[in-house]
C-alpha cells in the first residue's frame, strides 16, 4: 500500500501535480494513525517503564520527574531511544514547566538540555488541547477555552444569525457545535465563582445575539434560554464533573487515574487561602444533588440522577 505512493496539494487555483512520498504515512487515511502508534509503542516499549508517570498521546509526549537532573536522564535516554529508530525529538517544540507547590522545596540551578541544544523553560504549556500552568492555576485554560469557543461562534454566524432559521434549531446547534468547545477539560476544573461568571457571560452574549437582542433590550437571561432550550453552563459543568467522577470510581485501584487519588505534595504549604482543589469541588457537587460516592457503581442509576434536563419552553414569542 505505501509502493509508489503520491499526492498533490490542493490550492486555491487548483490541484498541483503529483509527487512521490517516501517517507511518512499516507496524509488522511484512517489506518495511519493506527500504523504510527503501533511503530511508537514498539520503538518505546523499552523506556516506557521506567520514567513514572509517562504519558503518550501519538507524538505528544510528556516526561514528569522530580528534578531538573531526572529531566535530563529521561530525555536523554528517550533522545536515543528514538533517534536509534531513524526518529527525533523536535528541539523548537519541546519545553518545560516547574511545577514549585510548596515553599520549602528549592530546584538546583541545572539546564535542561536535549543533547547540547538547551530547553527552554515556559509557565504554561498546551497538551491535548488544555493549557497548564505551574502554579496549578487554571485562568488561562478557562481564557483559552472562552477564545476558543468565540472562534466556534464566528465560523457558524451564518446559521446562528439567521432569522430565517428556527430558535428550536438554533438551541440544538449551539448545544452540539458551540458549547462542546467551551467545556473541554472542564471535568476536571475547581472553579471559582469569578471564572464560573465568565464563562455564564459568554455563554449569554452568544445566546442573546443568537435572538438577535443586545444587554440594552432590558430581557432577563432566562427568556433567552427557555427560548433556545439552553441550562446554564456551569450546571453542565458540574454534571461533566460528575459524570468524569463516577467513571474514576468505577476503575479499579492500580489504574493510574485512581493512582493519583493517593498522591501528596512534600513541603509547607504556601501563605493565604488555600486554593480550591478537584476533591474540594466534588465535595461541594455532591452536597448540591445529595448524592453520594457509592452511588457512582451503578452507572445508569448515576447518569440519570446527575443529568441536566434541557428543555425548550413553548409560547414564547420571538424577539
Amino acid at each position: 500500500m505505501y509502493s509508489a505512493a503520491g499526492t498533490c496539494v490542493r490550492t486555491p487555483v487548483g490541484d498541483t501535480q503529483y509527487f512521490p512520498v517516501e517517507v511518512g504515512l499516507h496524509q488522511g487515511s484512517v489506518l495511519s494513525p493506527l500504523l504510527f502508534i503501533i511503530v511508537l509503542d514498539v520503538i518505546t516499549r523499552d523506556i516506557q517503564a521506567p520514567i513514572p508517570w509517562c504519558m503518550l498521546f501519538a507524538d505528544d509526549i510528556v516526561l514528569v520527574a522530580e528534578s531538573r537532573t531526572e529531566v535530563n536522564v529521561n530525555l536523554e535516554r528517550w533522545r536515543t531511544s528514538l533517534e536509534g529508530y531513524g526518529l527525533r525529538l523536535s528541539r523548537s517544540k519541546t519545553e518545560y514547566l516547574w511545577a514549585n507547590f510548596s515553599e520549602e522545596i528549592h530546584e538546583e540551578d541545572v539546564a535542561v538540555c536535549i543533547a547540547e541544544a538547551r530547553v527552554p523553560q515556559t509557565n504554561t504549556f498546551k497538551y491535548l488541547g488544555s493549557i497548564i500552568q505551574s502554579n496549578g492555576d487554571i485562568s488561562a485554560d478557562v481564557t483559552h477555552r472562552i477564545l476558543t469557543g468565540w472562534l466556534r461562534w464566528r465560523s457558524a454566524t451564518g446559521v446562528l444569525c439567521d432569522k430565517n432559521v428556527p430558535l428550536k434549531l438554533k438551541g440544538k446547534f449551539y448545544r452540539v457545535a458551540i458549547r462542546p468547545s467551551l467545556l473541554y477539560g472542564s471535568e476536571c476544573w475547581p472553579l471559582r465563582k469569578v471564572q464560573e461568571r465568565r464563562l455564564e457571560t459568554a455563554e449569554m452574549r452568544m445566546l442573546r445575539w443568537i435572538c438577535g437582542n443586545t444587554m440594552t433590550d432590558h430581557i432577563p437571561s432566562v427568556t433567552f434560554r427557555r427560548l433556545l432550550g439552553v441550562e446554564p453552563i456551569s450546571k453542565k459543568i458540574r454534571e461533566g464533573r460528575l459524570r468524569w467522577y463516577g467513571h474514576v470510581r468505577r476503575k479499579c485501584n492500580s489504574v493510574p487515574v485512581r493512582r493519583v487519588e493517593h498522591l501528596s505534595v512534600r513541603g509547607k504549604r504556601k501563605r493565604g487561602r488555600p486554593r480550591r482543589t478537584w476533591s474540594d469541588q466534588l465535595s461541594l457537587d455532591l452536597g448540591a444533588l445529595n448524592l453520594t460516592g457509592d452511588m457512582t457503581f451503578d452507572k445508569n442509576d448515576w447518569r440519570r440522577r446527575i443529568k441536566v434536563v434541557e428543555t425548550r419552553s413553548r409560547g414564547l414569542q420571538r424577539f
